[in-house]
């Protein structure tokens, strides 16, 4: 693999970090609409990190996800389980950003975040191995 696309994926795997550490920090002071955002860039970022070794990426999210999907979850590199994890936190990221009545509650937003660390977790896993 090219070390342009490995680069790429470490800067990808540490903006994901960043996001998992901001979508705590955003939690623990009830800022829970914040706090959903930036549980599913954690995941978003993490998947186009795994999508950069194959030189993938898209201008739309439905397209990192149903690549990853397709590359990662229909091959069995990672459980069906996450691409539910990966729907969850896209849906209520979206509820929460563009439905103005959209209220999330905190235990919506414990699990998002606990979503988003299993899945960046796993992936970090995968990629430290590669």
């Amino acid at each position: 693999m090219p070390d342009k696309m490995k680069d790429l994926s470490i800067a990808r795997m540490e903006h994901s970090k960043d996001c998992l550490r901001e979508s705590r920090l955003l939690l623990d002071n009830g800022e829970y609409r914040g706090a959903a955002n930036r549980a599913y860039y954690a995941a978003f970022h993490a998947l186009r990190a795994v999508l950069a070794l194959d030189d993938f990426d898209s201008k739309k999210h439905s397209g990192v996800i149903a690549k990853f999907r397709e590359l990662y979850i229909k091959t069995g590199l990672f459980t069906p389980e996450m691409s539910d994890a990966i729907g969850s936190l896209f849906r209520i990221r979206s509820a929460s950003d563009y439905d103005d009545f959209y209220i999330v509650s905190k235990a919506d937003v414990e699990a998002q975040y606990q979503r988003a660390k299993t899945l960046v977790e796993e992936i970090d896993r995968y990629l430290a191995a590669k």
